[in-house]
């Protein structure tokens, strides 16, 4: 049996400060938002990379594309992948496109990380 197997068996597996299951219907939530009317395509796309990673089933980390460690990251590196996020965010020189995919990165992980409250 795979870790995410077992996270989701156990309900009480955590990503960040949050339950396993929570960021799986996170995400779950967020394509269906996507697909009615929800948030632009790219910080949609940036969220959903975000979910994706924490939960332990992206290669690469969605910002400094930091390789996959088994399991699920862990706080520091989620919380170092938000402030990454931030930096882009920031930067005057990036696009509107990248700037919005690097802020649902941003928002997601900040909601998986227990900094925020407000779900993407």
């Amino acid at each position: 049996m795979t870790f995410d197997e077992n996270a989701r068996q156990e309900g009480a597996a955590l990503v960040g400060a949050r339950a396993y299951a929570d960021v799986e219907l996170a995400l779950k939530r967020l394509a269906a938002n996507a697909a009615e009317r929800g948030p632009s395509r790219q910080f949609a796309s940036g969220a959903a990379a975000a979910y994706q990673w924490a939960l332990g089933r992206a290669e690469r980390s969605p910002v400094t594309g930091a390789s996959r460690t088994p399991g699920v990251p862990d706080m520091q590196s989620l919380t170092a992948e938000a402030d990454a996020a931030v930096v882009l965010v920031e930067d005057p020189t990036l696009p509107p496109g990248p700037r919005d995919h690097s802020r649902g990165v941003h928002d997601a992980l900040a909601w998986v990380c227990g900094h925020s409250e407000q779900q993407p």
